[in-house]
Order: C-alpha cells, then structure tokens, then sequence
C-alpha cells in the first residue's frame, strides 16, 4: 500500500505545481500573450500546414490546433496542452530520477520534479509565449527514461510517444533528438552500428517529417536568414551574473521584458545561487555512479547546453552565426541560443534528486533535506507561482473577430492585414506587443511577411509575398495591384497603434464586407491571380506520419510486443 501511494506522489504534486503556476490562465479566455496566440477555432491553411514562403516554425503545431478545434474549442486545447506539459515535466524529472536512482526513496523525485516545473526557463518561455516549445522540453526527461526502458527491455513504444510529442515544433523535434541519440550513443558503448540505432534515426524523422517536408515543399529554408537575429536572439546576461551564470541559472532569453520581476534585479543572482547549490548537492554522490552511461550522457548534455549558449553569445560565437544564418540553410533554427538550455533539465533533476537523497541518508532523516531543497526552488524564483505574478492571463476577444471570419468562409484570395507589421497592442491584450492573431483566426491564408521587431532594431522575415502586399500598401498602390499579388481582401485591426503609411489611399479604391469600431474588412475588386499552387498532399501525408508514430507509439506502448534488433 505504502508503494503504491509512493507512486502516485509524483504525478500529483506536479500536478499541483502546474496549477500553482498557470492558476490565472486556467480561467474562461484565451492564451495571447506575444508570440502565443490561441482562438475559438483554427483552420487548415497553406499557413497552418507550412507551405508558404515563411519559415515553417509552428508545424505540426498549427494544423494540430486546427484539427482539435473542430471538435473542441481552440483556446482550452491550448491552455490543456500546457498544463499537460508542465505536469509531465515535473512527473517525467521524477521518473528520470526513480529510474537511475532507484533507491532514493520518495522524498528525492519531488525534488526532482520541483527542478523540473519552478525554474527560469519555464517562467521565461511561459512569458515569451513560447507554450509548444515547452511541450518538447517536458518530453526531455521521459526520453531518456523511454531509451532506459528500450535497452532493458526492447520495448520502442515510450520512445517514438516522446519523440513525437516533442515534434510539435521544429525545435521540440531537436531537442528529443539530440537527448535520444545521446541515450542511444551512451547505451550503445563501443558497439558497432546496429538495426537499432537505424531504428532510433527512422523515429527521429518521421517524428520530424511534418516541418522537413514542409520546408522541402514550400523552399523556405533553401536561403539564409538575417544575420542581425543572431544578435538579436542571443543568450542574455540578467543582473549580477554573467551570460554564463545566467545560463547556468536556467535563464537569460533574449527578451528582458519576458522575464519574472524577480530576474530583472540582483535577487536574479541570489536565486541562481540557490537554485545551482541544490543542484550542486547531488555532483559528487552522481560523480560515485559515473559508469552508468546515462549519467555521463546527461551531464555532458547539460554542459554543452550551457557552455554553447554562452560562447555563441561572444563576439567569435556571434560571427559564426552570423557566416551560418547567411550561408547555412537552416541555421536560422539556431538563432535564439537560449532555448537549448532545456538539455540541461534532465540532469539539473537528477542531481537535486540524488544530492537529497544522499543528505537524507547522512542525516538519516528524508524529507528534511527534500523539503528544504525544494523550498529553496521555489524561494529562487517566487513570482512564478499564480500566471508568473499575474502576467499570465487570459483574454477575450471581440465578437468582431467571428464576425469577420464568418464573411471570409468560402470565400477566394489571400488576406492582407493593417497596420503593418506582425505585432500588436490591443485594449484587451495588455501592454506588451502580442502577435497578430489573425492568421490562426481567419479561415484564409493572412499574409505576414516574418519580420521582427526587438530592442534596437529589426530581424528581417522570409515572407517575400507578404512584403511585396505591405509595401503596395504603404505606397497606397492600386487594387489591380493586390490583386496581381492574390490578395483578395484587406483586414484592418483599428483599435492597435501601427504603420498605416498611405493606404487610406489603396482603401478607398477596395469595397467594404465589414466594418465596426474593432475592424473593417475590405474586398479587393476583380479577378484575383491565384497564389502559386503548393504540393500540401506531401504535407498531409507527413502529418499524418507524424499522427501514426504518436498513436501508434502509445498503442505499442500499452500493448507492447517485444522487439530487440
């Protein structure tokens, strides 16, 4: 009885953990909050899928919400997602820890998953908006205990669930690579290659498949990036530590305004202080286990996930961005350095979890040293708990945006959005910029052209089209314009400040569909040219891909049948 009650203690004080911080949020309203941005419905657009000329950041993401909110509304699909990644972050940190130090006892995993919910990265990727790239990290640590699970016992079925739920973005599908061929790579030892490492590749691709065709398709990430997003998205120094310490700490994203209050002081120094002592307690009873190779995979993740951050943040470091964001397809992946500092989790857990038990056992007493270290979390960063100080809320929209997607069912032609720019400060939203909701909101494809705007200047798009259709705007040009370049219809968002340039002068010529005090819907005249066609089959199959390896990862799972190459 005891055993089984010792189990469920780690779910459900993550649980508990998740709600404490995302409270707020789980009230009636909508997710908005910069780059986050979820609506009652979404559709399955030529932006949803990743076939436009912009990169394909948010695939399989975008057609994942479009296909749930047919069912279900789109802003409870967002916020239930999220709270099931903190949840699985912290219980999954608890297994890692269970599976490796299986003698720690109950009090060790609670550490471990406090590690896991209540740091830095978590309160600084919840403010950014960044909540599918936190679906990828809480699959971290239940990769590595799934690749344990497939040495042990041959079963695949954990390992592609995790992959594939880390795929719901390009970089949640990188980050559950890089940890799973570590696993792999550790497990293997001197073995030579074998079946089961072409196996493990075969996972990692097919869980990639939905953003690589989705490049592949549309050719977006055939040419570089601006090389001024390297700088841009740099790893930060936060008061009182270096760029490395800030690392170290689990913070320091590019956005100094998407950071707790806490971390804009020099408490953000005595918080890491805090955070790094726990984790610190564990070093030297894990350095006595350093053959198993799990341990030493996992430290040397968390170090290079540290230490590259910190060095692509120097001038060399921002100099070979800078040569790959111009040369390297692909590289503009890379850019914001800080967010690869979620390698690092698994064993920032695993060492809390094992410095506890080890002070437990020297004291004799284990739920002393484990309620004081998570204490000592918690005190690190005490603004996270109830939305990250109240930051993180939900909003409501405007009825005029149904208004303005029910005219455009049915209807021909691409959307182009004013003011300019793919940012927004709406009454409703907050002071912070909050990106345009109009893509995941209208049933058409909106056209953004992916640039953006941070502290001392601009990072340049790739959506060439779009560009094209803003500057026609800006210049007041003519409807026959907009419509050589598919633009059927013109949306302007009237309650946000922005660059309207002359397009009084284009909106003149353009007939009204809508217009209230919140919007004002306008059809372009004339034949419209359609958009280039776009091969969205391939897309589709490769979504589907993706869709088989996660059910059917957890159907093998459930049921498994024994399998050792």
């Amino acid at each position: 009885m005891a055993s089984s009650r010792s189990g469920w203690a780690a779910p459900l004080y993550s649980l508990m953990l998740s709600i404490l911080v995302l409270g707020p949020l789980l009230g009636p309203g909508y997710l908005l909050l910069r780059d986050a941005v979820s609506t009652p419905r979404s559709y399955f657009t030529d932006s949803a899928l990743g076939t436009t000329d912009a990169a394909a950041r948010a695939v399989p993401q975008d057609a994942l919400i479009a296909a749930l909110s047919t069912v279900f509304d789109g802003g409870v699909v967002v916020k239930a997602i999220l709270l099931l990644a903190l949840w699985l972050a912290g219980w999954g940190a608890a297994q890692i820890s269970r599976t490796l130090l299986p003698t720690a006892g109950t009090p060790a995993p609670l550490v471990a998953s406090t590690v896991a919910i209540w740091n830095p990265y978590v309160a600084e990727r919840l403010l950014q908006g960044h909540w599918s790239l936190l679906v990828g990290y809480a699959a971290l640590p239940w990769t590595v205990v799934a690749s344990v699970t497939l040495r042990r016992t041959g079963r695949w079925g954990w390992l592609a669930v995790c992959l594939a739920a880390a795929g719901i973005t390009p970089t949640g599908a990188i980050l559950a690579a890089i940890t799973a061929l570590m696993c792999g790579i550790a497990l293997r030892a001197r073995r030579a290659f074998v079946l089961r490492d072409y196996a493990l590749i075969g996972l990692i691709l097919a869980a990639s498949s939905p953003w690589l065709v989705a490049t592949a398709v549309s050719g977006s990430g055939a040419t570089g990036t601006d090389p001024a997003g390297v700088t841009a998205f740099a790893a930060r120094a936060e008061p009182g530590l270096g760029t490395l310490g800030s690392l170290a700490g689990l913070g320091g994203i590019w956005n100094s305004d998407a950071v707790p209050a806490t971390r804009t002081t020099v408490f953000a120094a005595f918080g890491t202080a805090l955070l790094l002592a726990v984790v610190a307690l564990g070093l030297a009873p894990l350095w006595r286990r350093r053959r198993n190779p799990i341990i030493k995979g996992t430290a040397l993740l968390a170090a290079v996930a540290i230490a590259g951050p910190a060095l692509a943040a120097t001038g060399p470091g921002l100099a070979l961005g800078e040569w790959a964001a111009v040369d390297v397809p692909g590289a503009g992946l890379l850019r914001d350095a800080q967010k690869w500092v979620a390698l690092a989790m698994p064993f920032y857990a695993l060492a809390a979890a094992a410095g506890v038990a080890w002070a437990g056992a020297r004291l004799r007493n284990r739920w002393l040293p484990a309620v004081a270290a998570a204490l000592a979390v918690v005190i690190a960063l005490p603004d996270l708990i109830w939305g990250v100080g109240g930051q993180l809320k939900p909003v409501q929209y405007p009825s005029s945006w149904s208004a303005v997607a029910a005219e455009l069912e049915d209807a021909d032609g691409d959307v182009a959005v004013l003011p300019a720019g793919m940012f927004r400060i709406f009454p409703y939203s907050g002071a912070s910029p909050v990106l345009d909701p109009s893509p995941r909101m209208l049933p058409l494809d909106v056209l953004q052209t992916g640039e953006l705007v941070v502290a001392g200047g601009s990072v340049r798009g790739e959506g060439t089209r779009a560009e094209a259709v803003e500057q026609v705007l800006m210049a007041g040009g003519s409807a026959t314009e907009l419509a050589d370049l598919s633009v059927g219809w013109v949306l302007l968002e009237r309650t946000t400040p922005g660059e309207l340039g002359a397009s009084d002068t284009s909106l003149h010529q353009l007939s009204v569909a809508y217009v209230d005090d919140e919007l004002a819907l306008y059809r372009v005249p004339g034949d419209i040219q359609g958009s280039e066609p776009t091969n969205n089959l391939a897309v589709g199959a490769a979504h589907l891909l993706w869709i088989a390896l996660l059910v059917g990862g957890l159907g093998w799972a459930i049921f498994p049948r024994r399998y050792k190459p």
